[in-house]
């Protein structure tokens, strides 16, 4: 799998959005990269996500950092819990489904001549912005297949990914980081003379 790197160093290789969220702070050892510095970066994450459109330029709500930093520390909470299957607190994740819940409504859609229900941002607030990650969230750790979220098993990362492969044998975060890391590491150890 190859990871996708953004210019502002979000990574997107967890094949889940809530995963991708956790994984927005990352880094090896001692040394931390955290892609949420302000409103505007959150924004920006949230665009590559492919959560607001690129094209628009909506007005940031201010607090958007703070929310979505309490999200990203409940939901690794979350996910951490769930992987050593006993409980944790979900009152922030419940807050915010409740809070940022996007409304429903009956559309005509004029060029497929037919009815439709349209899903749209209650409003502009941090809640309403980072739902669909909340929203993910649940999905993960309720699906049949949570099991198959793994932390990358590099000794100095903390990623976590799904591994959808078909085997789920998957043991890095990426291949082409961790993994030769880890690959070349071992190579090493055999190759010292005892």
């Amino acid at each position: 799998m190859n990871p996708t790197s953004t210019s502002s160093g979000a990574l997107f290789l967890a094949d889940n959005l809530a995963l991708d969220f956790i994984n927005s702070e990352y880094g090896v050892g001692d040394l931390r990269h955290d892609c949420l510095t302000d409103d505007q970066s959150v924004a920006s994450w949230l665009k590559m996500a492919g959560l607001l459109p690129e094209s628009a330029a909506p007005k940031v709500p201010r607090g958007l950092l703070d929310e979505a930093r309490k999200l990203r520390d409940c939901s690794r909470a979350l996910v951490n819990a769930a992987m050593k299957g006993v409980s944790v607190d979900l009152t922030l994740i419940n807050q915010m489904l409740e809070a940022g819940r996007p409304v429903s409504r009956l559309e005509w859609d004029g060029e497929a001549q037919e009815f439709r229900v349209g899903v749209h941002q209650r409003d502009r607030s941090p809640a309403s912005l980072l739902w669909p990650v909340a929203d993910s969230l649940v999905s993960l750790v309720t699906s049949e297949k949570f099991e198959f979220v793994r932390q990358c098993e590099a000794h100095d990362c903390i990623l976590l990914f799904h591994d959808l492969s078909k085997s789920h044998r998957r043991r890095w975060c990426s291949m082409s980081t961790c993994g030769n890391r880890m690959k070349v590491a071992a190579f090493r150890s055999r190759q010292k003379p005892e």
